[in-house]
């Protein structure tokens, strides 16, 4: 299930750099408790409708963004904390929420990304992260979603997730979480599988990190 979220007008200077601060929003209106987990089953979009100058983001107009969930209940509780506390910081606020069943599926969609899709492993003793670029791209990312299907308690044989080869202008860039540089990709993804594995992906995104802005399918 997904909810969408329109977030109200501000003339406060939003930074780029503002994934911690929607984090911190989600978990607050979950519950800390609810969160900590090593492999998250839900995802959110970074926030539409901005406009972008050189000193950060403006809200002239009411932006949006959305949060996905395999779990319905994780949502209601998100819902239930926006009518408690809207407030997300510097001066955004979360002003309505329209809920959205997964859509229909077949057994194989193409997603455009609504935030970069991150993809990272341990090397030896180091982080590497991998992009659109790498051939094992794929594998891992499908390495992933059978993680978090089988987390969930759903079968995973047969699913596969890539990047798009044939997209015109896939994107690297380096975003910064916490003052942590993470190499990303901006490229639609092909999910193969069953229609329910497919809705899952739509629901929790792929590669890692979903919990903190990344991976989320449109």
């Amino acid at each position: 299930m997904r909810i969408h979220i329109t977030l109200t007008k501000t003339e406060n200077l939003i930074p780029f750099n503002y994934q911690p601060m929607l984090t911190g929003a989600l978990h607050k209106w979950i519950g800390q408790n609810a969160l900590h987990d090593d492999v998250s089953l839900y995802s959110f979009s970074w926030i539409t409708g901005a406009d972008i100058s050189n000193r950060g983001l403006q809200f002239k107009k009411e932006g949006n963004f959305f949060i996905s969930s395999y779990k319905s209940e994780l949502l209601e509780k998100v819902i239930s904390g926006i009518q408690s506390d809207p407030s997300i910081g510097h001066g955004l606020f979360a002003k309505e929420v329209i809920i959205q069943k997964e859509p229909e599926f077949k057994n194989e969609a193409t997603f455009f990304c609504a935030s970069p899709v991150f993809i990272k492993r341990r090397v030896d003793d180091t982080i590497k992260h991998y992009t659109y670029k790498d051939d094992e791209s794929g594998i891992l990312l499908t390495e992933t979603l059978v993680t978090k299907l089988e987390k969930a308690g759903l079968p995973a044989n047969g699913v596969s997730v890539e990047f798009d080869k044939k997209y015109h202008s896939p994107k690297t860039k380096v975003i910064y979480y916490n003052e942590i540089g993470n190499r990303v990709s901006i490229c639609p993804v092909i999910v193969k599988g069953t229609p329910e594995q497919i809705a899952f992906a739509w629901n929790v995104g792929v590669g890692n990190s979903t919990g903190i802005g990344f991976g989320a399918l449109k």
